[in-house]
């Protein structure tokens, strides 16, 4: 039986649910931290707090640096990536402008630690390499970013769902293989930008989707947390992780997720579930642009010094 979202709804065809609840769907991977550590009612993000919990949780950078969330305005100066390398500090913009974004970034973190340091490994090698040559971010960077500010892990054990999506065919995946779907397929929030944008969710809201394949004899919900981490780190390096490699994915439209959407005639909006071709561009500062999706996207922002733009 498909499970409906309790996500704040007045009315099925409501266009901006209210995803701040507890139970929102969308938050599954960062429900465990995500009451305890609210900034929200102080107007402040409890370091002390956080830093405990990475303490518990064992994050640590894949050089095996402990890591440390530190106040923005004191953490080591250096390109935001480098610096989480070789200090193992994560700069963490504590109230004002941006909290809400380096919380969510720290939930990331508390959530998917191996992941979260195979982005980082992966962007500062490319910091590192870019500095040798021509002046520009390159496409693993881009596609770095992209996963870590606005990605989904789409896991599934059903190839012709992977397919499906890949092919942007959602009558396919969301409505002629609902329950394909629902048996077969998991989407797990990564990105930080994506979940505070999902604090007030909208029907073109889009991820990016980095696609896990699980064996066919696994069933979905026997992949908790830390195996679907440890898995899509494994499948994440400088040769596989490309822009072309994410697939777009209308968040709204995932079953059980928005209760509008257990009727197929949703999936008919053609500005939100358009089929077959990819939408839209991505700018990422300096005039750089990539293959975007028809839905808005967050904004990519890699932190506090980031000149990343809104989805365009």
């Amino acid at each position: 039986m498909e499970t409906r979202a309790r996500a704040g709804l007045t009315g099925a065809g409501a266009d901006r649910p209210d995803g701040d609840v507890p139970d929102a769907p969308w938050f599954e991977p960062f429900r465990p931290w995500m009451a305890r550590s609210d900034p929200r009612p102080s107007g402040n993000i409890d370091l002390d707090l956080l830093n405990r919990l990475a303490r518990a949780r064992g994050l640590h950078t894949e050089d095996g640096l402990p890591l440390r969330f530190a106040d923005a305005r004191v953490a080591p100066s250096g390109a935001y990536e480098r610096v989480i390398r070789e200090h193992g500090a994560v700069p963490t913009r504590a109230s004002g402008a941006g909290m809400l974004h380096d919380w969510f970034n720290a939930l990331a973190w508390l959530a998917w630690p191996r992941t979260k340091a195979r982005l980082n490994r992966l962007q500062s090698d490319a910091i590192v390499a870019q500095e040798t040559a021509l002046p520009q971010r390159g496409a693993l960077r881009d596609a770095a970013t992209i996963l870590d500010e606005s990605g989904v892990l789409f896991v599934c054990n059903d190839p012709a769902l992977a397919d499906a999506l890949r092919r942007l065919d959602w009558h396919a995946l969301f409505v002629d293989g609902r329950r394909r779907f629902l048996a077969a397929a998991r989407v797990r929030l990564l990105g930080h930008g994506l979940g505070e944008k999902l604090l007030a969710p909208y029907k073109a809201l889009c991820a990016h989707a980095w696609i896990v394949e699980a064996p066919g004899d696994t069933p979905i919900d026997a992949l908790d947390g830390d195996a679907l981490d440890a898995a899509a780190s494994a499948t994440l390096g400088a040769a596989t992780l490309r822009a072309s490699a994410l697939s777009p994915l209308p968040l709204l439209g995932v079953p059980g997720w928005w209760p509008a959407n257990s009727a197929p005639a949703f999936y008919d909006d053609a500005q939100v579930f358009r089929p077959g071709r990819r939408r839209g561009r991505i700018r990422l500062g300096a005039g750089r642009t990539i293959a975007g999706c028809g839905a808005q996207a967050p904004s990519l922002e890699e932190g506090p010094d980031s000149t990343g733009q809104d989805a365009g």
